[in-house]
């Protein structure tokens, strides 16, 4: 156990005012923020409309935004099947709360950024572990500079169908400490998960809790975040550096409390103190003044520019907090170039956000309103007729023994609307995938690597021969693309990702008729 820090407790100039929250420690927050019109909080809803409109014609593809001014929520919008309801997955947005979760510590005086990291897992440790991994210390995890020249393999970063049983293998915080440790912690920069990690074991080392349930009473539970999910390692421990799915007001709301400098309905969740630090530039990353990435890190909050910060996570999440206008944009989507969501932030928002009140401009808030109601991911279009569908209609075809585990599909056609349900075999199960024509249809099923989970899917004939079908797993960033081409006793099955850690094509695979 750690000794109590009571001079790292006074650097960070904690107040008694700080507290620790119990089940019954606080009046139940209000479930939303706020809402209000855009110009009575000096927004102009030409520029939201003007920031929606071309980010759902140039950004492939937007899942959610919220803008918050002032503390009130000016403009909210989902992309169907994508909706207010559903936990997103946040990847590497998680290091944020993670953060938030050492700080929380700090201020209970059971941690202190100076502690050694070794000194939480001795029984983990190399026989000789180096100079510089003796050196390593919190304060290095939370900004990114262990000294590793490559981060640690711990594990995937997908959830998968077949997830290792707890005690099948060396534990991450073994893995992590094995690692060499070439350069002096503190003195460079190198993104490294398995650090966020670390700290997320460190926490429930020292609490005995894991970090999703520390943070509940203190965090989720004043701020109305209700639900969050956060994916373990097999040891039982909250990944940290990602797995935590929340939905986007909750975004909001953090961002929120974050530029309010910890402060929630008149208590203080966070100390002042600590929200100075994690979000100061604690690490250099670069120089580039045209890139968000090289602005400078803090702990597990990335410098912008335009004097904000935010933290982020891969394929384009983002809760993004500016100081100097009083406000939090919430985005989720699923983008290959997340530099550019966040030009079109600082392009097209960042004017809408004016110093004083607007003049009430109604039509132009109605048709913001509007727009924001009717957004939608674009379903799959095609001819809408099919040539092959009612011959194929029923036949199953069987595909060699393969990686992915297809054993067969089977397309099932309504003769009346045209409608096709694909029965997709695998591992001895069939899996009932029915599409939407022209929409979204919404169930739920498990894909590819992907566990079954919710999933929304919009299928249609682009040939005679040819049937593609959108699956958009829409608590994630994820959307898989099928194409289904029939020939004479054959099937050609090819499948694409939208985004991923690495390929996005799949290789064919060839069926033929049972």
């Amino acid at each position: 156990m750690m000794t109590r820090r009571v001079d790292h407790m006074k650097k960070f100039a904690l107040i008694a005012t700080i507290v620790v929250c119990g089940p019954m420690g606080l009046a139940a927050a209000p479930l939303s923020l706020p809402r209000s019109t855009p110009e009575s909080q000096g927004v102009s809803s030409p520029g939201i409309l003007a920031f929606v409109t071309k980010a759902d014609q140039t950004i492939d593809a937007m899942h959610s935004v919220m803008v918050v001014r002032h503390g009130h929520v000016v403009a909210e919008g989902w992309w169907a099947p994508y909706d207010a309801a559903a936990r997103h997955s946040l990847y590497s947005l998680s290091k944020s709360f993670t953060s938030t979760a050492v700080g929380l510590a700090v201020a209970e005086g059971k941690l202190s950024v100076d502690d050694r990291v070794l000194s939480f897992f001795p029984d983990d440790a190399p026989a000789a572990p180096s100079d510089h991994l003796k050196a390593m210390r919190i304060s290095d995890l939370l900004r990114m500079s262990t000294g590793h020249q490559a981060e640690p393999n711990l594990g995937p970063l997908l959830p998968q169908r077949k997830a290792s049983s707890p005690g099948n293998e060396s534990p991450w915080t073994k893995t992590f400490l094995a690692q060499p440790v070439p350069n002096k912690p503190g003195t460079h920069f190198m993104y490294n998960t398995p650090a966020t990690y670390m700290l997320s074991a460190i926490v429930q080392k020292t609490m005995g809790i894991t970090v999703l349930d520390y943070l509940k009473p203190r965090l989720f539970d004043p701020l109305g975040i209700e639900d969050p999910t956060w994916g373990t390692s097999p040891q039982g421990v909250s990944l940290g550096g990602y797995g935590l799915s929340v939905r986007t007001e909750d975004l909001a709301k953090f961002g929120q409390l974050y530029l309010q400098k910890g402060k929630w309905q008149g208590t203080q969740l966070v100390p002042a103190a600590w929200i100075e630090a994690a979000t100061a530039r604690q690490t250099s990353n670069g120089s580039n003044p045209s890139s968000d990435w090289e602005q400078g890190y803090g702990y597990q909050f990335w410098r912008c520019r335009h004097g904000a910060f935010r933290g982020d996570g891969a394929f384009g999440q983002y809760c993004l907090v500016l100081p100097e206008q009083d406000a939090v944009i919430a985005i989720t989507s699923s983008v290959k170039d997340m530099q550019a969501v966040l030009n079109l932030v600082w392009d097209q928002l960042l004017p809408a956000l004016k110093p004083t009140p607007l003049a009430a401009d109604r039509a132009a808030a109605e048709t913001l309103e509007r727009t924001l109601k009717a957004l939608s991911m674009r379903p799959q279009q095609g001819s809408g007729s099919s040539g092959a569908g009612a011959k194929v209609a029923g036949t199953k075809y069987q595909f060699p023994t393969n990686d992915r585990e297809l054993e067969a599909i089977t397309l099932e056609r309504d003769s009346k609307t045209d409608a096709v349900t694909l029965v997709m075999r695998s591992n001895g199960v069939d899996q009932r995938i029915a599409c939407g024509r022209g929409e979204w249809r919404k169930g739920r099923l498990a894909f590819g690597p992907l566990a079954e989970q919710p999933a929304a899917v919009s299928g249609d004939w682009t040939d005679d021969d040819t049937y593609k079908a959108k699956i958009a797993f829409y608590e994630t960033p994820f959307m898989a693309t099928i194409r289904l081409k029939f020939s004479e006793g054959e099937l050609l099955f090819d499948s694409e990702s939208n985004v991923a850690f690495g390929p996005t094509k799949s290789p064919r695979l060839v069926g033929r008729a049972d």
